[in-house]
């Protein structure tokens, strides 16, 4: 497997995985397909030099990615923090795509000058809540059950790491 910095090229694999993982009803609060035309101005605001797409790749067939975005958008105060999301393909999950993906974006936090990672997700999400602690990420703010999939209620979990 080998992970690089996502190109336009990338985004259709990006949406379909992240279309997957809405699925699962438990890796998104999205309830709802995305398309490229609607995640576009998203996928245009990471870049290389601050906030990079990672995509893991493997005999030309995207694994699964991994973005850095910014916490809180437009805050100065939070220049130095962003946010880690990741999504793997549902035939690749459990295959440790989600380890070298997150190994991958701490590694890179010095050099975008990331200080502190967030990752903000539902607190049904064992897999990426054990894989978060894996790399020393803690809780660090629940706000319990006001997330609403198919009429079940699930927390809404922010872990932290200082990198």
């Amino acid at each position: 497997m080998g992970i690089r910095i996502a190109e336009v090229g990338d985004w259709e694999s990006i949406v379909r995985i992240y279309n997957e993982a809405i699925d699962t009803r438990i890796s998104t609060a999205d309830t709802d397909y995305v398309s490229i035309e609607n995640k576009e101005n998203w996928l245009k605001e990471h870049s290389e030099e601050r906030y990079p797409i990672y995509v893991a790749e493997n005999n030309a067939e995207t694994e699964g990615w991994c973005s850095l975005s910014p916490y809180r958008y437009g805050r100065s105060a939070f220049d130095k923090t962003a946010e880690i999301s990741y999504y793997i393909s549902e035939t690749h999950r459990g295959k440790g795509v989600g380890t070298g993906l997150v190994e991958r974006a701490i590694s890179d936090c010095s050099r975008l000058g990331i200080e502190i990672l967030v990752a903000i997700l539902l607190g049904s999400n064992a897999p990426s809540i054990n894989l978060l602690l894996k790399f020393g990420f803690e809780e660090w703010g629940r706000l319990p059950g006001i997330a609403e999939i198919d009429a079940n209620r699930y927390d809404h979990l922010y872990m932290g790491k200082r990198v």
